[in-house]
């Protein structure tokens, strides 16, 4: 069955996909996980639906409406968080509701049927064309290049924003990039798992990494590892067992995640016995 699947383009498409997006989780989500912005990548996400509705109404790509809408919604939160002294959780809230709002309502009006509108919702990584893997590699290479760059300044106003911004880092526009690059995320993993489960693909692997690792760099690399074994895993999977790409991704992802902490938890109150 291995060497049948690998023989259709479309399942060869779907593993470098998942190998694209897990990169880019890898890259991203281990700066969310760390600076505690979970709530940010699906503010981003559902705030995309809007974009997503907004290419059927005016019979453009979704993708390219969820780029624009993503990298606003990116914009607006930075802009709001930096100057308007809001409260990131509140920000994401309205802005993750209004633009849920928006897709439905660009969709109400878009004129006959919207095709392929749950493969928005809820992913399915078997229907990535080869064009769109083009854009993925262009979009991971932006997000390798923007990290491998401002490393050391991504990881300073990661830890610790204030102190950042005393030692004159521009941690304002350091943060902006870091959201920035998160809606570029975004858009990548709406190809995979949907809209609807973003969120957890982006900070799931980085959230197991963290458990094993001392350094950023070493947490990077785990999360890109995991995400790859869990996309490749889903998609395996899905094609053997005929369910939901995107569903079974996640539901590997929150599995081991479990699996991890309940593990170590079980370790600690051994280790706890012990002394």
């Amino acid at each position: 069955m291995v060497l049948e699947a690998l023989g259709y383009e479309f399942f060869r498409n779907a593993l470098m996909a998942g190998v694209l997006a897990s990169i880019a989780c890898g890259f991203i989500g281990s700066f969310i996980v760390v600076k505690r912005m979970v709530s940010l990548a699906g503010g981003i996400s559902h705030a995309a639906f809007g974009g997503i509705g907004l290419g059927y109404y005016l019979g453009i790509d979704p993708i390219l409406g969820a780029t624009v809408f993503s990298l606003g919604t990116a914009g607006i939160i930075s802009r709001f968080r930096n100057q308007g002294h809001q409260h990131l959780d509140t920000l994401v809230a309205a802005l993750w509701a209004s633009g849920m709002a928006l897709g439905i309502l660009f969709i109400y009006l878009a004129p006959g049927f919207a095709p392929d509108l749950f493969s928005y919702l809820f992913g399915n990584i078997l229907l990535v064309p080869a064009e769109n893997l083009v854009l993925m590699t262009l979009l991971v290479g932006i997000i390798i290049a923007t990290v491998a760059i401002f490393y050391h300044l991504f990881v300073a106003v990661t830890f610790d924003e204030e102190y950042a911004i005393v030692m004159n880092l521009h941690a304002k526009t350091l943060m902006l990039a870091i959201i920035g690059l998160t809606a570029l995320t975004v858009v990548m993993l709406i190809q995979v798992v949907g809209v609807i489960l973003v969120i957890a693909l982006l900070t799931l692997p980085a959230a197991i990494a963290r458990e094993y690792s001392s350094s950023m760099k070493a947490m990077i690399l785990r999360a890109t590892l995991l995400g790859a074994v869990f996309t490749t895993t889903g998609i395996w999977l899905s094609y053997a067992l005929d369910v939901p790409s995107g569903g079974a991704i996640i539901l590997i992802a929150a599995a081991s995640y479990f699996l991890v902490i309940l593990s170590n938890d079980i370790r600690r109150r051994y280790a706890e016995r012990e002394e």
